[in-house]
């Protein structure tokens, strides 16, 4: 598989909503875009065509396909289609596997997760440390090198 034709996840079909064969998207990606009437995905690597969408309570996003799904369902986009980030932000995809090392070059770990924060992104190390993605702690990003250099005074 070409890294153009790696599928992101974007959610996963949760609970059923109402009569009309909707269902609440269980951690659904923020981008709007995603869920318009329309939009194609793959449910667990099938095609399908978002036929509803709306809001729920909670400000969750509720879909209908064109298909049945099963509940659990990874929902998800190609690479391929994803808009090109903006200069200095990445797709948090892009970051899982990359080398931590501080600004003297001695690794630290590797990236075992970014997860989502209140205030901030934070990355996972494979050590359990967390970093906060915030302008004091990271100081560099080179996917293409594959590292991520972090202020070791920073995280104490």
């Amino acid at each position: 598989m070409s890294d153009d034709d790696r599928l992101v996840p974007i959610g996963r079909v949760g609970r059923p909503h109402g009569l009309d064969g909707a269902f609440v998207v269980d951690r659904a990606s923020d981008d709007d875009r995603r869920w318009r009437v329309g939009a194609m995905l793959l449910a667990d690597g099938e095609p399908a065509t978002i036929d509803l969408s709306r809001r729920v309570g909670g400000g969750r996003r509720a879909i209908r396909l064109d298909r049945p799904v099963t509940r659990g369902a990874q929902l998800a986009v190609r690479v391929s289609e994803l808009p090109a980030p903006d200069r200095d932000s990445y797709y948090a995809f892009e970051l899982v596997g990359l080398t931590v090392v501080d600004e003297a070059g001695v690794e630290l770990g590797r990236v075992a997760g970014v997860h989502p924060g209140v205030a901030n992104d934070n990355l996972e190390l494979d050590d359990g440390m967390l970093v906060p993605l915030i302008e004091d702690a990271i100081r560099a990003v080179d996917v293409e090198a594959g590292r991520i250099v972090v202020d070791r005074e920073f995280l104490g």
